[in-house]
């Protein structure tokens, strides 16, 4: 199977002041999917402009027609089930069935507090994540929906008439820990990773594939535990986080080398960070484009 690449664009710019045309160039550069972040503030942006995930993604539906878009990623910090899937399922309509739907159990960032709430603890986010996930699928496939759980809840929640994507748009579910993995095995088409965090700082590229490796493992075993074939779930790797940094965008050659490395652990999608000056993520724009344009061909 060739190696699909896409790229992430964070919603930082105004729309009619560099965000739109970002949108319709991934589109020209041939990505598969054109992702962006969905958080309140994040990190070094949190004093500067930054956008709504959703709003933003509606706009570049608009202007595109045949890039699939979705959030890289989603999660229960400041969202509820029942309001995102009636924003899901609009989005699918409008973008004419080309969203996918990232989703992970969210973190300890600006995000865990801006509505006031105290952060929750890893147990804690857990335990949500396992009660968000299977409450929005249903809620996203479902006309009408009631449940309630130990920290959601739905009262005839209608939904239609559902997502344009039967039986409903894609999810692409972050985990590494059992308890998301195998919520990955049951509810998810993708799986994403950035790669073992504790390798960022002093691990190696080395290191980095062996811990991959590792957890493709643990990916593997828990869908044999539900009895699917783990070949059926798209392995995602959003780039930036591994020790390698934004050295894989320093050249086409870079790129390629550091890709198929990550292709024969079974990656299927490679996902690359659209450039931003003077930021972690600065790279040249034009080394950005000839990746591209030129490596998915050989990666084939």
């Amino acid at each position: 199977m060739s190696l699909r690449l896409s790229t992430v664009i964070l919603p930082y710019l105004r729309w009619h002041e560099g965000g739109r045309s970002a949108w319709t160039r991934a589109e020209q550069l041939g990505f598969h999917t054109g992702y962006t972040y969905d958080h309140l503030s994040w990190r070094t942006f949190r004093d500067g402009p930054w956008f709504g995930a959703i709003p933003t993604l509606t706009a570049a539906a608009t202007a595109t027609e045949r890039l699939r878009l979705g959030t890289l990623v989603t999660s229960p910090n400041f969202r509820h089930p029942v309001n995102l899937a009636k924003e899901l399922i609009s989005l699918d309509d409008i973008s004419g069935g080309r969203i996918t739907l990232g989703i992970g159990a969210g973190g300890t960032g600006f995000d865990a507090t801006a509505l006031g709430q105290d952060p929750w603890t890893p147990r804690e986010r857990a335990d949500r994540f396992a009660e968000f996930v299977p409450l929005l699928d249903r809620l996203l496939t479902e006309d009408s929906v009631s449940y309630e759980g130990d920290f959601y809840s739905a009262h005839e929640a209608r939904n239609i008439p559902g997502c344009v994507q039967r039986p409903r748009l894609p999810f692409a579910v972050a985990a590494t820990g059992p308890r998301g993995l195998k919520l990955t095995a049951r509810h998810g088409q993708a799986w994403v990773t950035t790669g073992d965090p504790k390798l960022f700082e002093n691990g190696t590229p080395e290191q980095s594939v062996g811990a991959l490796r590792g957890q493709i493992e643990k990916l593997t075993d828990a869908c044999v535990a539900l009895g699917r074939d783990v070949h059926t779930v798209d392995k995602v790797l959003l780039t930036g986080f591994t020790p390698d940094r934004g050295r894989p965008l320093e050249s086409l050659d870079a790129f390629v080398d550091f890709a198929g490395r990550h292709q024969e652990l079974g990656f299927t999608e490679i996902v690359i960070h659209w450039p931003i000056p003077d930021s972690d993520f600065a790279a040249d724009q034009k080394v950005f484009e000839r990746i591209a344009m030129e490596a998915p061909a050989q990666l084939r």
